[in-house]
């Protein structure tokens, strides 16, 4: 297929692009960007890279994708965002790259919406089918695991991480980890109940959710420890019912939030240089992705303009210097994304 460029639009020359991209009006692409087979820029969309866009990926007007890392303390080292594949963007999203204090990387994996006016900050590492409504702010650092659905207005904490299968309602505020399965909502956000839609419509079997719901039982409602509430489910274990994986999963998610800080596992990673806990697998090899030089290839039309180097920096919120055990309401039936 044919690489399509409005005549508007301004592609560096040592932009790579691949078959049948399309690249609309009005749109920047810089010189260290690599844009995969079949994805559209629709228009007004501004790549100032380094940045690598899988295949087949959507983007909408006046987006910027790669700029720079929104922190106060960079200095122009160089760093990238790397998109997979088959994602939305839609209107007003902004994706900065890393910053050279954790990997230098922002990573998105595949087949993610994210919705308008969205922020993903420096640094943060975002797995596949996952929804992030209108509005949504991710602070640096942020790791969101597989199936995660945001509603419009969540706000999260620097080196946050929210696990699988989770689902945060709207306007909450997280500050703490977010463990994988669960329903967290409010201000301060609290885990309310297990994410019982999505795990059915995601297809877990009724035995693992009845499983999660003990957990969460013991765990949340119950007050347990973690060992604690282990040792009473492993006394329920069966030949015919072992311990699912979801539940070692959500126990293990746990103890790596209380071996943390301010109830964020990944706190300690803070100003170790990089991050403990390693991106989503993006899946494939490209040169910017390998860390490599671009291998470039000419394109049309003139260079894109220089980034301007950003000059702000989020600050740290006060926070409980131990994980609280947070209160929870009854099991529901609440919609998830």
């Amino acid at each position: 297929m044919a690489t399509l460029i409005a005549d508007t639009a301004s592609v560096d020359p040592r932009a790579v692009l691949g078959d049948g991209v399309e690249i609309g009006p009005y749109c920047v692409i810089g010189p260290q960007v690599e844009i995969g087979p079949g994805t559209r820029l629709i228009a007004h969309v501004c790549v100032p890279g380094p940045a690598v866009l899988g295949a087949r990926n959507v983007v909408h007007p006046f987006s910027v994708l790669g700029g720079d890392p929104q922190d106060i303390s960079y200095r122009g080292e160089p760093t990238r965002l790397v998109i997979g594949d088959d994602n939305v963007i839609r209107e007003h999203v902004t994706i900065n790259r890393g910053t050279a204090k954790d990997q230098g990387l922002t990573a998105i994996g595949h087949r993610n919406l994210l919705m308008a006016g969205v922020h993903v900050a420096h640094d943060c590492q975002l797995g596949d089918d996952i929804v992030l409504a209108n509005g949504t702010l991710l602070g640096g650092h942020v790791h969101i695991e597989d199936q995660v659905g945001l509603s419009g207005g969540v706000a999260v904490h620097h080196y946050v991480t929210i696990g699988r299968l989770a689902f945060i309602g709207g306007h909450s505020r997280i500050i703490h980890d977010v463990p994988p399965y669960m329903l967290v909502d409010g201000n301060p956000s609290r885990v309310r109940c297990i994410n019982i839609v999505g795990l059915r419509r995601h297809g877990l079997a009724e035995s693992t959710i009845d499983a999660l719901h003990e957990a969460h039982r013991l765990i949340f409602r119950g007050k347990m420890t973690i060992d604690q509430a282990a040792a009473v489910l492993e006394s329920q274990v069966q030949p015919d019912r072992p311990i699912p994986d979801e539940v070692t999963r959500l126990l293990e998610f746990l103890r790596r939030q209380q071996s943390g800080r301010h109830g964020r596992g990944r706190e300690l990673a803070r100003g170790a240089g990089a991050s403990s806990t390693s991106g989503p697998s993006l899946g494939g090899s490209t040169p910017l992705a390998a860390g490599k030089p671009t291998t470039v290839s000419p394109a049309t039309s003139s260079s894109a303009p220089a980034n301007g180097k950003a000059q702000s920096d989020e600050p740290d919120q006060a926070a409980s210097a131990s994980v609280p055990v947070v209160s929870v309401e009854a099991r529901g039936e609440e919609p998830t994304a």
